[in-house]
């Protein structure tokens, strides 16, 4: 055997179970502990006795459950993201331009979206102080949170037909 190269042995090895049941065996280690052994174990006892470990489906199961969590918390983070019924002031917009459409009764994206719906691009504009780029501005922020203006097409996906 070449010198150095492997671990030490210990002949008196002592194994100590959860039950209390010692026995001494030949080891690379001084001290075994387990939690099982025969004097223990349902197959050798006859007795059943559940085993307080955590299986792998049980770990599977345990991070599915997370994962549904997770993704269901996202959805709820998404829907409040686009909730028509949030200040205008989410949308970033500059402090004149917000207090131009609070003065004139405007307080929620709703309030902006029903304004658009009602009178079109107009129904804004006519309002003083809020000129076609504060509207441009409002818009493109309406639009990257989800928003469907009107007059804006969703977008559909065209399949070739085969033929």
């Amino acid at each position: 055997m070449k010198k150095d190269i492997h671990p030490k042995y210990y002949p008196q090895a002592q194994v100590i179970c959860a039950c209390g049941n010692t026995w001494t065996v030949g080891a690379t280690v001084p001290l075994i502990r387990t939690d099982v052994c025969s004097k223990c174990h349902p197959f050798f006892t006859g007795e059943q006795r559940i085993v307080d470990t955590e299986g792998q489906v049980d770990r599977f199961r345990s991070r599915l459950e997370r994962r549904d969590q997770l993704r269901a918390e996202a959805e709820a983070r998404r829907k409040a993201a686009t909730s028509p019924l949030q200040p205008i002031t989410v949308l970033g917009l500059a402090p004149q331009e917000e207090a131009v459409l609070r003065d004139a009764g405007i307080q929620t994206i709703q309030d902006v979206l029903d304004r658009l719906a009602q009178g079109g691009d107009e129904a804004l504009t006519s309002i003083r102080g809020f000129d076609l780029k504060a509207l441009a501005t409002l818009k493109k922020r309406l639009r990257s949170r989800g928003f469907l203006l009107p007059g804006d097409q969703p977008q559909q996906s065209t399949v070739a037909e085969a033929g």
